[in-house]
């Protein structure tokens, strides 16, 4: 779910605790601001987490500071996946025929979340950002995209599955994107 500030990163933890589904949460530390401006700095992402929060988990649930987004998503126990949207996350997701839950921050994200809320291949938490220090998205929102991706998101997760064949098929031998990089690489060829 990337870099938050420490009010977002307690709702976000409450709200993962309270969903009651297992999960692994890469969070990162947010990058150091001048102290001046009256930004805390944290050395290590437990120093935001609500108390108790990490023992109340560890059966069903892991913290980390980073992790290999595509391995974790090629996994078969992964369920859905939260994510601000960013193209490439969007592509790794169908890739592997995991749901999204949409929390588009910033730039083209808004878009891709659009698109794929309009596509039937995501569960919308958020559609909109906003920046300034008072938009926290509130527990039980992420609680209610979480449960939808993995309690009721049947029919999302069928089309993701679809989407995903289709991908497969575009980039094999034959396929259309195959085929057009083929052409493009032909075309590059015959103009030098």
């Amino acid at each position: 779910m990337g870099s938050h500030e420490p009010p977002q990163v307690k709702v976000i933890a409450l709200a993962l605790d309270r969903s009651g589904h297992k999960f692994l949460w890469s969070l990162h530390v947010p990058p150091a601001v001048d102290a001046a401006a009256g930004t805390v700095h944290f050395k290590n992402p437990e120093e935001m987490l609500p108390e108790g929060f990490l023992e109340r988990i560890q059966e069903r649930g892991m913290v980390c500071g980073w992790a290999p987004q595509v391995e974790v998503l090629g996994h078969n126990a992964v369920g859905g996946f939260v994510s601000h949207c960013g193209w490439n996350s969007i592509l790794e997701s169908l890739w592997f025929s995991v749901p999204i839950v949409t929390w588009p921050m910033f730039a083209e994200q808004q878009l891709n979340a659009y698109m794929k809320k309009e596509l039937g291949l995501a569960v919308v938490m958020r559609l909109d950002y906003r920046k300034g220090i008072s938009d926290v998205v509130m527990a039980d929102e992420i609680e209610e995209g979480v449960r939808q991706v993995m309690d009721a998101g049947r029919e999302v997760r069928k089309k993701v599955k679809k989407t995903e064949e289709m991908a497969r098929k575009a980039v094999m031998n034959g396929g259309s994107s195959f085929n057009s990089i083929g052409r493009f690489i032909e075309d590059m060829i015959g103009n030098i």
